[in-house]
């Protein structure tokens, strides 16, 4: 039986190349930002291009924040949408201090500090390396390359599955039960990004 694959429209630019990449791997999968369909998939994913506020926003509108604390159902937050996944996030507008999140995981999101050969933002191919085992990462090793863009990071908790340099650190997956997160952009990211979208379609399966 094919997967039932909810990919949450939270607004982001990536949606279609996202769900493009699922469906080349056989799933059945739909963009909603219906409670009903999300609550009901075997596996849900949050996208996310653009900034915090505005994300949280357009699902509070649909009454998503809610309900991702009750899902069983493995959840994958991709970029922003695993930034999103934590407490709260400097990205908000100047003077109105840090944006409120989903509270899936503690700690808060700040911008990643700019060096002269370490431009804001974070983009392009960078190495993973792996700090837990888990099945999000079947097949996928340290010297994969994974693709990145972003501004703001992720703090390093407990949750943190792996890493990735950028002058520092940088929390590349988190896990906390059902939930993960990546940084990087799976659907961008050739055959390992592929792989880690195959190995979550495989959790719960």
């Amino acid at each position: 039986m094919k997967p039932e694959v909810v990919v949450i429209d939270s607004g982001g630019a990536n949606l279609a190349s996202l769900l493009f990449a699922l469906q080349r791997l056989g799933a059945h999968a739909q963009v909603s930002a219906s409670p009903s369909h999300i609550g009901s998939a075997s596996h849900v994913l949050l996208p996310g291009v653009g900034s915090a506020p505005d994300a949280m926003q357009r699902l509070h509108a649909a009454g998503i924040p809610s309900l991702l604390p009750t899902l069983q159902a493995p959840l994958l937050g991709i970029c922003l949408g695993m930034q999103l996944l934590f407490a709260e996030s400097d990205e908000a507008p100047e003077g109105h201090g840090p944006a409120r999140c989903l509270g899936l995981l503690p700690g808060r999101v700040t911008r990643l500090q700019a060096a002269p050969d370490r431009p804001v933002p974070h983009m392009g191919w960078n190495q993973l390396r792996l700090l837990a085992d888990d099945p999000l990462f079947e097949g996928i090793t340290s010297n994969d390359y994974l693709y990145f863009v972003h501004s703001y990071v992720a703090p390093l908790c407990d949750s943190t599955l792996a890493v990735a340099d950028y002058g520092q650190p940088i929390p590349a997956a988190v896990r906390r039960d059902n939930i993960r997160g990546v940084q990087f952009h799976p659907e961008r990211s050739a055959q390992a990004g592929a792989r880690l979208l195959a190995n979550f379609l495989r959790i719960g399966a």
